[in-house]
């Protein structure tokens, strides 16, 4: 079905419930419970879990196929972002040509740094790209500041031109980005009994395109051009050897991943027409290279996950201070509730950072997969059990017979 075999259809029907179900399954306690503080399901941060996963996703394409790790992906969200809020500025508010054009623009831009880059390989393409990176991220701070708005970053003003979308609303205000009427912050609430749903229109819209997103990477996983990229990782010497310049197989790869890093880009812009620097920061690129080895670096869903969860630590775990852990150990001691609250702080809230290096040296060092490796070796230990008393009942059973 659409060119996927069995398993990657079902993957990808799993994947299309889960996310559209999501308001649902990041909602789980009521609003009053003192454990709504985990509750993920408001629409800003689903946005992120999204857009971060199509990031992560594309440099997977590059990263997990071919083995290219790239430190300065960062720039491509950042030009994607860019191009999206000059297309709002002067087209108009619709977020179809602004998420095309920042696509275009950061396959272009991925192309030219792609090709100088991959005359290096190892660290010396990943010192590269970080400079590219880093010379963009001060291009657009101080250099380029009529274009990008320097440090307080490019943002939508009254008097923009859009010459197919109105300039200003009845009310004397900037439009907001839309799809064709719907506006990306609207929102419907369902109360059902204690808890509280929120449906975003913004999310949707990042949802199906993520889908689309997801689709197009599964497809390029299983196609000739990925199999040919598993090869450069394995041993990129001996395909050169067989007569096949890889060289352009990588700078396929390169801007293909470049362009999902600018589509994550054009989300963001849309879902809030703002770009700033801090986009194209260094650190930016760690995040995504962090998502993916966590969630499992040249798997399917992996970088998905790992976006998820450093998303929901950043947003959610970070938010538990000293009151909250006072308020859920109430019902101890007053001596050993100061002691538990003391020795669990510098995990959460400021330190959460703290928790996420110590889950990521774990994956590392005893789960090379990542959270993917984590999660199959769970379903081979419930086959094994599940096989043994199988074995075991059958085997009562010959007895009983005989």
């Amino acid at each position: 079905m659409f060119g996927l075999n069995q398993k990657d259809g079902q993957l990808i029907l799993i994947i299309a419930i889960l996310v559209f179900l999501a308001p649902f399954l990041l909602n789980p306690f009521p609003v009053e419970s003192e454990l709504a503080q985990f509750n993920a399901g408001y629409p800003d941060l689903m946005q992120r879990f999204i857009i971060f996963g199509i990031f992560a996703i594309g440099f997977n394409i590059l990263f997990g196929l071919t083995g290219y790790l790239s430190f300065g992906h960062a720039a491509f969200l950042g030009v994607g972002s860019y191009s999206a809020v000059w297309m709002f500025k002067l087209l108009s508010m619709n977020i179809i040509p602004a998420v095309i054009l920042a696509v275009l623009v950061s396959g272009v831009f991925a192309l030219v740094i792609g090709y100088i880059s991959l005359r290096r390989s190892g660290i010396y393409f990943s010192i590269l790209t970080l400079a590219f990176a880093q010379m963009s991220f001060a291009l657009a701070y101080s250099v380029l500041t009529p274009i990008t708005g320097g440090e307080t970053g490019l943002q939508l003003a009254l008097d923009d031109p859009r010459i197919l979308g109105q300039q200003i609303t009845e009310q004397g205000n900037i439009p907001v980005p839309s799809l064709f009427g719907l506006e990306m912050r609207d929102s419907m609430d369902v109360v059902i009994g204690p808890w509280l749903f929120t449906f975003n229109v913004g999310y949707y819209v990042c949802a199906i395109i993520m889908m689309i997103s997801f689709y197009i990477a599964v497809r390029i996983f299983r196609s000739p051009f990925g199999m040919m990229l598993r090869a450069i990782k394995s041993n990129q010497q001996r395909v050169n050897y067989t007569g096949l310049y890889s060289r352009p197989y990588m700078l396929a790869a390169f801007v293909v991943s470049g362009m999902y890093a600018g589509l994550a880009g054009g989300l963001m812009a849309a879902m809030d027409p703002l770009a700033g620097a801090e986009r194209m920061f260094w650190t930016a690129s760690g995040e995504v290279v962090l998502m993916t080895i966590l969630g499992g670096a040249g798997t399917l869903i992996g970088p998905v996950l790992g976006a998820g969860m450093i998303k929901y630590m950043e947003n959610i775990i970070s938010k538990i201070n000293e009151t909250i852990l006072h308020e859920w150990f109430r019902w101890m001691p007053d001596g050993i509730e100061d002691l538990v609250v003391t020795l669990i702080y510098p995990f959460i809230g400021k330190g959460w950072h703290l928790t996420l290096g110590i889950i990521f040296m774990v994956v590392v060092i005893f789960l090379p997969g990542g959270l993917v490796e984590g999660g199959q070796r769970i379903m081979r230990l419930f086959r094994r059990r599940s096989k043994s008393r199988n074995t075991t009942n059958s085997s009562d059973t010959f007895d009983s017979a005989s």
